[in-house]
């Protein structure tokens, strides 16, 4: 196990979910032949029910605290008060830059708007000028978004993880996130995202593709490795997530069967108002992971 791991480790600990009162729809799923999932919100519970850097998870105290265990020197509660904005500031350019790009909904690197943040808290002297390394900067942004945004597995992850694995599905993520994103799986669970049964390939991570569901971008690459993989096409995949816009809708007009994860009030996204919702209806809904293997 590595640093950022037990960093982890230290600050998440036991989160339960929180009843949704969300009625089950066990509706068995004929020709299931791969998984994709969420991970904010459906494999993790989150205190913000998603990825910090899509929540709206910010305070000068958590980054104050941050930046002091990270090792930086300086003015650090007047860091953590500037800087909590300047975060916000970036982000909000980053995604403007994005836009502009072409991206319908971008992401942001999330290492790269902390580096442009502690250059500019050194540029008005708020942090000491000593050279930051790329070591520092993953633990300042993971100290923060543990504080943030503390995560936990939701009952019956691994289990059902390793059910659907001895049945041999290929399984994926297409999911909102960040570099340590990955890590939660090795930190809980003691084994990487292949370890544990995920085909890489079939992985797809925001952070790296600098889009963000619901970005229709995403499913494709997800798609174009089943395929490559696995011989399986969407039409045949299910995806399991909690939120019925960047979740459901997203999958759906991808091609994927679907199933609502209405498992914990704080990551449940029903998104009654969205047009794009008001008539959507999920393949199946389950209240808990361990009722997903009994419906593919």
């Amino acid at each position: 196990m590595n640093k950022l791991e037990d960093i982890i480790l230290k600050n998440c600990p036991a989160l339960a979910p929180l009843p949704t009162g969300a009625e089950a729809k066990l509706n068995r799923l004929n020709g299931v032949k791969a998984v994709l999932f969420d991970v904010y919100g459906t494999l993790f519970a989150s205190g913000s029910g998603d990825v910090g850097t899509a929540a709206a998870t910010d305070t000068a105290e958590a980054l104050t605290q941050s930046l002091v265990v990270a090792g930086f020197e300086g003015e650090l509660e007047q860091a953590g008060l500037i800087g909590k904005d300047m975060l916000k500031s970036e982000i909000l350019e980053w995604h403007r830059a994005g836009h502009k790009a072409g991206a319908d909904f971008p992401e942001v690197e999330i290492t790269k708007v902390w580096k442009k943040m502690i250059d500019s808290l050194r540029h008005t002297q708020t942090l000491s000028t000593a050279e930051t390394d790329f070591d520092q900067i993953r633990r300042l942004g993971l100290e923060y978004e543990c504080r943030v945004n503390p995560v936990f597995p939701m009952p019956g992850c691994i289990e059902t993880l390793r059910t659907l694995k001895e049945r041999k599905l290929p399984l994926g993520i297409v999911s909102n996130a960040q570099y340590y994103t990955p890590l939660l799986f090795s930190a809980f669970f003691k084994q990487t995202v292949e370890e544990i049964g995920f085909d890489p390939e079939c992985c797809v991570w925001s952070f790296k593709e600098l889009k963000a569901k619901p970005s229709a971008d995403l499913f494709p690459k997800a798609a174009r490795y089943l395929e490559k993989n696995h011989g399986i096409q969407l039409s045949e995949t299910v995806y399991v997530g909690n939120d019925m816009l960047n979740d459901i809708y997203t999958a759906s007009q991808a091609g994927c069967k679907t199933i609502l994860f209405a498992g914990d009030q704080r990551s449940l996204r029903l998104r009654e108002d969205d047009e794009r919702c008001k008539n959507l209806k999920p393949d199946a809904v389950i209240t808990s992971l361990a009722q997903l293997p009994e419906l593919v």
